[in-house]
């Protein structure tokens, strides 16, 4: 029989909500509230002794959530950063983009990092738009001539015309999709060609060319789509009964990952600008898909009849989980257990009592391994020490970007633009950007794929699913109640 953890459930259970859907994006749930429970407002009150309690309760749809600003002790450090060199202090606009145009050599080449030139392109829409940097990139012209004229140039080294074509050019190449969303760039590019044919520098032109970006649009589309295949070693099962917990970790995590490598740079720069996750769309499929798991395995165990059948999809999901493990799988690990953490479930002491102790004993390990306490600290550990493939806990990361945006200023002094800062959120985005690249090797199955995704599209209200809960056992009485509801195993 499972021992009383409800606190420590709480503790998991509640950084679910708060972690996914406080951040500005209220769940469905929270849209119908006309039945409430008294057991269910007593379990989400509880936290772990020691532990800051999370709120469940969300912002309206539309109102950015408000993050308090954390102190310094409350981040959890990256890994080290890069010398900024004379950066370090703050750099005007200016004197950032000096730095970025001495980064090339005569060949147009990046000299030794293209540290900085990566910063500078990506986190810049924290503070000004990509038309304003360009335009200030390109009023450095002006001044490049004039200093061709006036003055006698290396010719082992590129003239600042040439410099700030080359900086251009590794924009639009490395930084496409910025080129392809609808804002000015292209009319300020057209604009700046007409400026070099003037001063009779036309072979500069192809330097600035973009009517390659829709072919590598779609070729980078191409790339997302992780294409499962047709087996044919099994027979496909219409029935997830018939699936190994391994089998079905496998393409829950092809499910995950998929999602995970939709994401974009701009996504996470959006999501740190508006601090919630309205408009982005990516991000709120990703929500909605690790909420439509946790939902889900609520529903799987609530559709059994029998206290010791709803004990042996628990135990099912228990399996599920040790192999979501094993695959460094953290996002759908934490959906997976929140979900047989939920009150909704835990209250169920009838069917608590048909779990094997070895079973609770796992399901411990996994509730210590995701609990919120010391900000996740046994989970950053976990996950640190993989150096493959892994998917993160999102909602964990996306609250170290507010951390860090919150608990460092915009700008130093003299007004001057704070480097280090652009560099602490660049490094924590593009250490998630990286994981996308790393192959995942899974081995799933179209018909199945389809089949799980149909599955995880059933809603129910939070509500509904108490009323479940509560026909399956009612309070205070083991007796069993005739309930129906939709054959969520198929």
């Amino acid at each position: 029989m499972l021992p009383p953890r409800r606190t420590q459930m709480d503790s998991l259970v509640q950084p679910l909500v708060a972690q996914y859907l406080a951040m500005g994006c209220q769940s469905k749930e929270n849209q119908n509230e006309s039945i409430t429970t008294d057991d269910k407002r007593k379990d989400d009150v509880r936290v772990t002794p020691g532990c800051t309690p999370n709120k469940s309760r969300v912002s309206p749809p539309g109102r950015p959530h408000k993050f308090h600003k954390p102190i310094p002790t409350q981040i959890t450090p990256s890994k080290p950063l890069m010398s900024l060199g004379h950066l370090t202090k703050g750099a005007s606009w200016e004197e950032l983009i000096q730095a970025c145009l001495e980064s090339f050599d005569a060949d147009g080449c990046v000299r030794k990092t293209s540290h900085l030139l990566n910063i500078t392109f990506t986190m810049h829409r924290l503070l000004i738009s990509s038309s304003d940097l360009l335009e200030k990139l390109i009023n450095q012209y002006p001044l490049a001539v004039h200093q061709k004229h006036t003055h006698s140039v290396d010719n082992d080294q590129p003239g600042e015309c040439q410099r700030i074509c080359y900086l251009i050019r590794h924009w639009i190449q490395e930084f496409w999709m910025i080129f392809r969303l609808p804002h000015s760039l292209s009319d300020s590019l057209n604009d700046f060609r007409d400026l070099l044919r003037e001063h009779g520098q036309e072979h500069l032109c192809s330097l600035l060319e973009t009517k390659w970006i829709n072919e590598r649009e779609r070729s980078w589309k191409a790339s997302l789509r992780l294409q499962p295949h047709y087996s044919k070693k099994r027979k496909v099962s219409l029935l997830f009964d018939h699936l190994e917990p391994s089998e079905l970790a496998e393409h829950l995590t092809f499910l995950e990952f998929k999602s995970f490598c939709r994401i974009s740079f701009v996504d996470y720069i959006n999501y740190i600008r508006n601090c919630c996750m309205k408009d982005i769309p990516v991000l709120e499929r990703s929500i909605t898909l690790c909420n439509g798991i946790s939902q889900w395995v609520q529903l799987m165990v609530l559709s059994r009849p029998t206290a010791q059948l709803r004990a042996e999809v628990f135990t099912k999901f228990i399996h599920v989980a040790q192999s979501l493990h094993l695959r460094h799988n953290y996002n759908t690990l934490m959906a997976v257990v929140g979900g047989l953490c939920h009150s909704s479930i835990s209250r169920l002491k009838d069917t608590t009592s048909h779990v094997p102790n070895e079973v609770t004993k796992v399901l411990n390990e996994m509730t210590d391994l995701l609990s919120s306490c010391r900000n996740y600290d046994n989970y950053r550990q976990a996950y640190n020490r993989v150096t493959g493939f892994k998917i993160p806990i999102l909602g964990v990361h996306l609250k170290d970007l507010i951390s860090v945006n919150e608990a460092m200023s915009d700008y130093v002094e003299d007004n001057k633009v704070n480097v280090q800062k652009l560099q602490a959120l660049y490094n924590h985005i593009n250490e998630l950007i990286q994981l996308q690249q790393i192959p995942s090797e899974l081995d799933a199955n179209k018909d199945l794929v389809h089949l799980l995704t149909l599955s995880l599209d059933l809603y129910y209200t939070e509500d509904e699913i108490y009323e479940l809960s509560y026909a399956r056992e009612p309070k205070n009485c083991k007796a069993p109640v005739s309930v129906r509801i939709t054959d969520t195993s198929c």
